[in-house]
């Protein structure tokens, strides 16, 4: 069974979504890119309020291959009390020079995603071991383009299924997202990923920096079979 992770930005839609059951709530700064990254007092507010009965996830924001830079991001957002913490992979370079020293905080027990983009070429199976030897507690795909399409318009499902079925194996978290809409659910819900992620398609008139609407937030959950699994870390792997 997949999780709904809501993404939002401000503690007034986080508690929101909360309130109509998201499985997880991811912060970030839409009006800052793909994974933008929201002010790490904000975060902290969010998680404040909402740690007893949330799961929360934020992300560092769209970085460059800069491994100092997002090592140093990745602590400061994992010192608010997330959850998970959210890591783009933009580009090669983010694979082959960032993704391995996520290591040095994985071992320190800061639980860290990787997100991988379908508008972004990438090898799926090295990129997986490669999270899978930095001890990450998850990879994702996403979309870096949001004028670009939707997840669905660049990968197959089966493309979309070897993902889900190799990152399982290897002990990896796993999440679906990309300017996806109410119809894209049915699609994907029998590829088993850990939770699928929705922004757009929760906001007012679809926009995605807008607010969160209440009525598109109930037609998304309603639409995912709530699970029994907890998506904590600590249940979570």
């Amino acid at each position: 069974m997949s999780g709904f992770l809501a993404s939002v930005d401000n503690l007034e839609d986080a508690i929101k979504v909360n309130q109509l059951g998201a499985d997880i709530i991811d912060l970030k700064d839409p009006k800052q890119g793909a994974l933008g990254g929201l002010n790490c007092k904000l975060i902290t507010e969010v998680v404040d309020q909402l740690w007893e009965s949330a799961v929360v996830s934020a992300t560092v924001g769209d970085l460059d291959a800069d491994v100092s830079l997002i090592l140093d991001r990745i602590q400061a957002v994992a010192d608010t009390g997330v959850d998970y913490v959210k890591v783009g992979m933009f580009s090669q370079e983010h694979i082959d020079k960032c993704l391995p020293a996520f290591e040095h905080h994985a071992r320190r027990g800061i639980n860290i995603i990787a997100v991988c983009f379908a508008d972004v070429e990438f090898n799926i199976e090295e990129t997986i071991q490669i999270a899978k030897k930095a001890q990450l507690k998850g990879i994702m795909i996403d979309t870096a383009g949001k004028g670009s399409g939707s997840l669905l318009l660049h990968k197959e499902l089966d493309v979309l299924q070897q993902f889900t079925n190799t990152a399982r194996s290897a002990g990896l978290l796993t999440g679906l997202a990309g300017s996806l809409r109410e119809t894209d659910i049915a699609t994907l819900l029998p590829l088993g990923a850990d939770y699928i992620g929705f922004r757009t398609a929760l906001c007012k008139d679809l926009t995605r920096t807008a607010g969160i609407s209440v009525e598109n937030v109930r037609r998304v959950r309603k639409l995912i079979p709530v699970t029994e699994t907890s998506l904590r870390p600590s249940a979570a792997l």
